[in-house]
């Protein structure tokens, strides 16, 4: 797979349409396999963090009074990545607070979001669970900690994506897994990943020795 950017957000709640902003975000790198750099940062957007959020996330509105502010934060992260296509676990909660904190930037996102619990739902359908730590526990992926921090959530995310492109090599005859593979497949129904990589030939899916 090409060089793909794993985010992962902590915030203050569940969305941006409510008022809702980052208190940590985490950017990891992985290229030829593995992971090759790592951006991680608190961020101080002047709310405070509710109970709930702070006994999940261990992040307190004392910690953020020293945090740099949002805005630097997101500018430089959004620097890190660039134009690298990104990846997330939950990614509709992810990309809604990247979009959104860009936008106060005004900036925009130019690369597309892939899901890697949308991916293990159609790659893995047995899976018992598709919440993320579930699934690295069922996998025998290495975790990391703190949980519920953005760099522990961001790097186990890379481990995941990783193992399902493994998967998707070893049970298909992939050549490769690309970020564009892996979009379509997030998108089609369960039914059909089989057909998909199985019949559509090399030009589609990248299958070795298939026509």
């Amino acid at each position: 797979m090409d060089a793909v950017a794993v985010i992962d957000f902590e915030t203050t709640g569940l969305s941006p349409l409510r008022g809702d902003r980052p208190t940590e975000i985490a950017a990891v790198l992985v290229a030829d396999g593995r992971i090759v750099d790592r951006y991680q940062s608190l961020m101080n957007a002047g709310l405070p963090v509710p109970p709930f959020i702070e006994r999940l996330t261990g992040i307190s509105t004392a910690m953020l009074r020293h945090a740099p502010p949002v805005e630097h934060v997101m500018a430089e992260v959004a620097d890190f990545v660039g134009t690298v296509p990104l990846v997330a676990h939950n990614a509709v909660f992810d990309s809604r607070f990247w979009d959104a904190e860009l936008s106060r930037l005004g900036r925009q996102r130019g690369q597309s979001f892939v899901c890697t619990m949308l991916v293990a739902r159609r790659v893995l359908p047995r899976a018992p669970s598709y919440k993320l730590g579930a699934l690295v526990a069922s996998l025998g992926l290495p975790a990391a900690e703190p949980a519920h921090r953005a760099l522990a959530d961001a790097e186990m995310a890379s481990r995941l994506m990783l193992r399902l492109e493994r998967e998707l090599m070893e049970r298909f005859q992939c050549v490769s897994v690309t970020h564009a593979l892996l979009a379509r497949i997030q998108r089609m129904p369960k039914s059909q990943l089989h057909a998909h990589l199985v019949g559509q030939g090399p030009e589609v899916s990248g299958l070795r020795g298939s026509s």
